[in-house]
């Protein structure tokens, strides 16, 4: 009898849980921002004396959304996740381990170890949720489903709760060489899923909105 967490998700489902729950993501930070930054003009309005308390709110709010629009801008990994899935095919890896995360500016970026059939020892991969969500998903202790080149990168299903992680190595020049010296279909196929080059480092923030 198969284990569960050894059945195939169903890609499609994957793809449209990840993109409502991005879509919910959005929705709900730019209601937040968008009240913050609107409730010091009602209050004035309403004739609450113009102090420093008062326009408080709007600090908090303008970081919201800049925070939001930075991360919608610059974070194009769900649509690569798509690509990824529609080019390479799913292969059950035993163990995935996380080693830490980090709050950045376009999510938490989790460091993870993903190990590889035949070959010594396991590449150290960034992984983001594709859903824009901050937390990790846990469940991937005994294995997740895994698609793509792990010198070029992928994506990873956790099973169970099918989130879909976009994963790229940690140390992108570390395999610059392995990549240079693929072969013509190994780089067509990287390429075909969207995953060729450095998809996302984190945003300077000095110039990420005038860039």
């Amino acid at each position: 009898m198969t284990h569960p967490s050894h059945q195939a998700p169903d890609v499609a489902e994957v793809t449209a849980r990840s993109r409502s729950a991005r879509t919910r993501h959005i929705a709900l930070r730019a209601t937040l921002g968008t009240a913050l930054t609107a409730l010091p003009f009602t209050l004035i309005n309403a004739g609450v004396p113009n102090t420093f308390l008062t326009v408080l709110p709007l600090v908090p709010g303008l970081f919201v959304l800049l925070l939001l629009l930075l991360q919608v801008r610059h974070g194009r990994r769900l649509h690569v996740c798509e690509r990824v899935l529609r080019t390479y095919p799913l292969e059950y890896r035993d163990r995935v381990d996380r080693r830490g995360s980090d709050w950045l500016l376009l999510g938490a970026v989790h460091t993870v170890k993903l190990p590889i059939r035949g070959r010594h020892g396991a590449p150290t991969m960034r992984a983001l949720n594709a859903s824009m969500t901050r937390g990790w998903p846990g469940g991937t202790e005994a294995g997740a489903w895994f698609a793509g080149d792990p010198a070029f990168g992928g994506v990873l299903i956790v099973p169970g709760s099918n989130d879909l992680l976009f994963l790229q190595p940690a140390k992108w020049d570390k395999y610059e060489a392995e990549r240079a010296a693929a072969d013509p279909t190994r780089r067509a196929t990287a390429t075909e899923a969207g995953i060729a080059g450095l998809l996302e480092k984190e945003p300077n923030t000095i110039v990420a909105l005038g860039g």
